[in-house]
């Protein structure tokens, strides 16, 4: 089979395409082919290596991950002996999370992962372009933000994966969403139900002075120091981005009123995701959902696509296809 081999850090042709022996299901196991996955921010920042937590991770004098990639949808292939849930043939959602290997022809992942039947309704494509954002936004916003009807919510970065879901969930919620987006994103912003937008390029955030309920960064761009100022009283910011910054931001103002939070959604337990990716699967049929894809590639040019994640401005989802 064909895989995306992670062989150094750095952001030219560090990844090849190999041949590498094929994958056997264990008891528990579940053999997927994959339809389609995604290349997302965080792939970007592995791949490159330049950051001291992610490093931490990957490896930290060469990479110990051999392939990259989390989130993907495709065919069961084959089951293992004790695996009850899934037949060969079954169309189905899943996250990989740190056993990564979505980057691939084929990827194991447990009967215990977060794995759900992809309904009809939805395309390989659209379904392989979930688990990522979804997982992530779902979680702060409901569970760290305490997201309630009536509230103001800033969504910063709200035209990347987890911004676009961020938005739409933030409306189903009944939130009043103001977006933080470039301009050339704005009408893309705006379908997905947010009711203001404001241009980075054009208001710095230092300028704003809305009050919001929760600030939500989901590019880890700021701090609650720079935008305690758009904050009520018992606001919330929610960022994605661990970093030492974070870390301390969330301790400092663990006892006060306004908080900073940061959460590890990939490390939540797999009932947890499997019950969510459920509830988000449900809400595409709704049509509260809509899965937004910027640029599709090939195994073969995935180099490509991850050269175009690491600028940093791509727009919802960027996939890759079998």
């Amino acid at each position: 089979m064909k895989a995306a081999i992670f062989k150094t850090y750095g952001n030219k042709n560090s990844i090849v395409v190999e041949e590498v022996d094929n994958l056997i299901p264990k008891d528990h196991e579940i053999l997927i082919k994959v339809k389609a996955t995604t290349v997302t921010a965080v792939d970007a920042i592995f791949r490159s290596g330049k950051k001291f937590f992610p490093r931490m991770a990957t490896g930290v004098i060469s990479p110990k991950i051999k392939t990259l990639g989390t989130e993907l949808s495709g065919v069961v292939e084959m089951t293992g002996k004790k695996v009850t849930g899934f037949e060969i043939g079954d169309e189905v959602i899943t996250d990989s999370g740190t056993n990564y290997g979505a980057h691939a022809e084929y990827v194991l992942v447990t009967d215990k992962d977060p794995i759900v039947r992809k309904p009809k309704y939805l395309s390989f494509k659209e379904a392989g372009a979930i688990s990522y954002g979804s997982l992530t936004a779902l979680p702060f916003l409901r569970d760290h933000g305490k997201i309630k009807e009536g509230d103001r919510v800033l969504i910063i970065g709200a035209s990347g994966s987890v911004g676009t879901y961020a938005v739409q969930l933030a409306k189903y919620y009944g939130a009043e969403v103001t977006a933080v987006c470039s301009s050339q994103n704005a009408l893309l912003v705006k379908s997905l139900g947010a009711d203001r937008i404001i241009d980075y390029r054009k208001t710095p955030i230092k300028d704003i002075h809305s009050r919001y309920d929760i600030i939500f960064d989901t590019v880890g761009k700021y701090s609650i120091a720079k935008t305690k100022h758009l904050l009520t009283p018992k606001g919330r910011y929610l960022t994605t981005i661990l970093s030492l910054r974070s870390v301390f931001d969330m301790l400092r103002t663990g006892r006060s009123k306004q908080k900073s939070i940061l959460a590890l959604t990939g490390l939540r337990k797999n009932k947890e995701k499997t019950d969510d990716l459920r509830l988000i699967t449900e809400l595409f049929k709704n049509h509260k959902l809509r899965a937004v894809i910027d640029k599709e590639f090939t195994l073969d040019t995935i180099n490509k696509a991850f050269d175009y994640v690491a600028q940093g401005h791509k727009t919802g989802n960027v996939v890759i296809t079998f």
